[in-house]
């Protein structure tokens, strides 16, 4: 594989590199107590799309209301109390096993750039996590929109170019087919389409696209993705 014309990779962060999914299935099955527990991951990820789809702001603000709207839907505790529990679940949202680990390796010959539709703050939160990768990060608040909104890439492509750096010399790199690599795709970015569902059903945390993208690139895990540069570069 030839990754030899890029110098900047731009990653998702949440999904990508944090388990979202798994922070918000055992957060709402641990509040959500005996009832909740016996729900299948489908029967939480479905009311919990249409939680965040009404309340799309600020991650480190708005997931109180997400955790609300599922609740009612799915008759379970719906208090004040069980809804802040939520909210601040999703700072502590754990990150895949392979992620820093992959990042760092990545690091030594990329500039790493995260691209997130979390807030500053909950970003804040997922880099400590991460051990600090990334040489630059852009978030929802500071472009003032979120992905897939093309608006999001153009900011970040401004802000890279101020760095030296041209669009035709970054991969991003991502697991969402409906935020990221479709919209990356169409305004022609090569694409890394990290499939953390790969062994699973549907897609999960993350609302269907309507359709699903070729990669230039495809892995499993960020693990896969270091291994496969370090193997063109002839390294371990």
């Amino acid at each position: 594989m030839d990754f030899s014309n890029f110098k900047v990779m731009t990653f998702d962060i949440v999904g990508t590199c944090i388990d979202f999914e798994k922070g918000v299935l055992d957060a709402v099955r641990r509040i959500g107590g005996n009832k909740a527990a016996a729900l299948n991951d489908d029967q939480i990820f479905e009311p919990y799309l249409r939680g965040r789809e009404l309340n799309y702001g600020r991650s480190s603000e708005v997931f109180g209301e997400v955790y609300l709207h599922l609740a009612k839907e799915l008759g379970l505790e719906a208090s004040e109390i069980a809804a802040a529990e939520f909210q601040l679940s999703v700072l502590n949202w754990p990150a895949f096993a392979d992620s820093n680990d992959a990042l760092d390796r990545l690091r030594r010959r990329f500039r790493l750039v995260a691209m997130t539709n979390a807030d500053r703050v909950a970003y804040t939160a997922y880099a400590h996590r991460l051990g600090l990768p990334f040489h630059d990060a852009v978030t929802c608040d500071e472009a003032g929109t979120a992905k897939p909104d093309p608006r999001f890439f153009d900011f970040n492509r401004g802000r890279q170019s101020a760095h030296g750096f041209r669009q035709d010399e970054i991969l991003h790199v991502a697991q969402s087919q409906h935020h990221d690599i479709g919209v990356a795709r169409a305004l022609g970015y090569k694409v890394c389409w990290i499939e953390r569902r790969q062994d699973q059903d549907g897609f999960g945390g993350t609302p269907t696209p309507q359709t699903v993208t070729k990669p230039d690139f495809h892995f499993a895990t960020l693990g896969q993705l270091a291994d496969a540069v370090d193997a063109a570069h002839g390294t371990k």
